[in-house]
């Protein structure tokens, strides 16, 4: 199914044009319009689904075997150092386009972003360590 207000659909329907990498019945991959590196690309399901959540296991197993498959060749062909896989679900996680969609993104060293896609680390009691790990269990 897809939601025809969605930019992502459009997109992963070819209904807007965009810089295709990789593409199959269920998935198309894309240059990102506004990278954080060079080489920078999304998976958008060509189906919608707003997040995870609401995407199918199967679907979401099928996503990350193509990440894996997408991050070998990327490095190999951009030769880039590293590599990062990012996924947002929710707006408070930064996602911005309710389309699940997944980054791939080349690292290079030296290009001044080794401190990007981090976080202040919390200093949780052991108390606290043990609600949590209850309530996860």
């Amino acid at each position: 199914m897809r939601d025809s207000n969605c930019i992502f659909c459009k997109i992963s329907g070819g209904e807007i044009p965009s810089k295709t990498i990789y593409e199959d019945e269920e998935f198309r991959v894309i240059l990102d319009i506004s990278p954080a590196s060079k080489g920078h690309a999304l998976i958008i399901p060509k189906e919608h689904y707003a997040n995870l959540y609401e995407m199918p296991e199967d679907a979401a197993g099928r996503v990350m075997i193509l990440a894996k498959k997408l991050a070998g060749h990327m490095t190999e062909r951009l030769k880039c150092d590293g590599f990062n896989i990012v996924q947002n679900n929710g707006e408070t996680a930064g996602q911005t386009v309710f389309h699940f969609h997944m980054h791939l993104i080349p690292r290079y060293a030296g290009d001044g972003n080794q401190d990007k896609l981090c976080w202040n680390h919390l200093e949780l009691s052991q108390e606290e360590l043990d609600e949590i790990w209850q309530k996860l269990k």
